[in-house]
């Protein structure tokens, strides 16, 4: 028989600070969560054996390791964009239940906004893939090719622009409840239709913030966690996968690999969409969230436009999704996975206030890497 003991528990989450951070590295943002993080848990950090990050340097890993003083039994600094946070708490889960690590650190930090950078593409190295026969276009990594699924799907569909900015408004509707979000000042379809257009059918608010900021999830095993200092979160399901890395190479513009990650992760959890209250979808732009829905389950293909009418998506409405505000309202320091999962545990802990989702008990999160390249789900759980 399994041994529930050894399956994994999130037993704290917390956020640096956010928004426009001058003066503070990457490294800083990373290291000022995780220690935020390790008190939600009632943790020290000699406690943590295991450091799991990403960012776009190479040392990541090492990096907050050294920062924090941890010597580390296990590493992982898997790296495919905004879903790596997501595969570390899958991969954190497997060590923990393997006794490779008892602790994990999953952590993230980036300043992207003191930066001054939306455009990634020359920290990615080109000419590896099928990706350096694309350059020659100069496309707007990523919004591009984002604005390209994003065309496809109003044609394919006969969804409206409208429908994109409803989206957009809804993320807007709960950063109104979010004191900690970037953007708060109510949002109107027709505000999001009069922006200008930053790649079409993208318009302003069809694209993600640029922000600084970082996150922290700690991880145990639920033996563990029984003694720590807030309510456990359980793993109950997860799944992974990879489609292409060249946009050119996309088997479908549509029908992307969350299908297959959620399909995993619901057949781990024992559950199905109906299944869950809170859904957190990583919304890099607008038409994130309308192929997310499709392919994760909650509705066919083709019917996410008339799915999410009413407000669904909104505060207060029956759907609820992205309860911070996402990456469109709340915050987007380049890549969002970890803060999916930090809002999900709060939300079942019963810890976000105005934002809270009444008797909430499984939340689903989805993040993408890449333009819809890497895929992971994870469903989450109270006991």
């Amino acid at each position: 028989m399994p041994n529930k003991n050894r399956e994994a528990a999130i037993v704290g989450v917390a956020e640096s600070d956010l928004g426009a951070v001058p003066g503070k590295s990457a490294t800083d943002l990373a290291v000022q969560g995780s220690l935020r993080a390790l008190q939600d848990a009632g943790l020290r950090v000699a406690d943590v054996d295991a450091v799991f990050t990403a960012n776009l340097s190479r040392f990541s890993a090492i990096q907050l390791s050294e920062a924090l003083g941890i010597f580390p039994a296990y590493v992982d600094s898997t790296l495919t964009g905004g879903s790596s946070f997501e595969m570390h708490l899958r991969h954190a889960a497997a060590a923990i239940k393997a006794g490779y690590c008892e602790v994990a650190l999953i952590a993230y930090g980036s300043a992207q906004r003191s930066n001054r950078s939306r455009n990634i593409a020359g920290f990615l190295e080109s000419g590896t893939s099928a990706a350096q026969y694309e350059n020659v276009f100069a496309p707007l990594y990523p919004i591009s090719f984002y604005a390209m699924v994003a065309q496809r799907y109003l044609h394919e569909y006969g969804a409206r622009s409208e429908d994109l900015a409803e989206v957009a408004v809804a993320a807007r509707s709960w950063a109104e409840h979010n004191p900690k979000a970037f953007a708060r000042k109510p949002l109107t379809v027709d505000e999001v239709m009069a922006a200008p257009v930053v790649s079409s059918p993208l318009k302003v608010s069809d694209c993600c913030l640029v922000t600084d900021g970082g996150g922290a999830v700690i991880v145990t095993s639920r033996e563990r966690a029984r003694d720590l200092a807030k309510t456990p979160i359980n793993v109950l399901g997860h799944g992974e996968t990879t489609t292409h890395d060249a946009m050119s190479q996309v088997p479908d513009l549509l029908r992307h690999g969350s299908a297959e990650s959620s399909k995993r992760a619901f057949a781990m959890a024992g559950l199905t969409p109906r299944d869950i209250d809170v859904v957190e979808i990583y919304d890099a732009f607008t038409i994130n969230v309308l192929v997310g829905l499709e392919n994760l389950g909650f509705c066919k293909y083709g019917e996410a436009a008339d799915f999410i009418k009413g407000g669904r998506l909104r505060h207060g409405g029956d759907f609820p999704l992205n309860t911070q505000g996402g990456g469109l309202s709340y915050c987007h320091p380049g890549m969002f996975g970890i803060f999916l999962l930090i809002e999900a545990v709060r939300q079942l802990r019963g810890e976000s206030g105005p934002r809270q989702v009444a008797d909430a008990k499984h939340a689903l999160c989805h993040a993408t890497g890449g333009i819809f390249s890497a895929h992971s789900t994870i469903i989450l759980g109270v006991q």
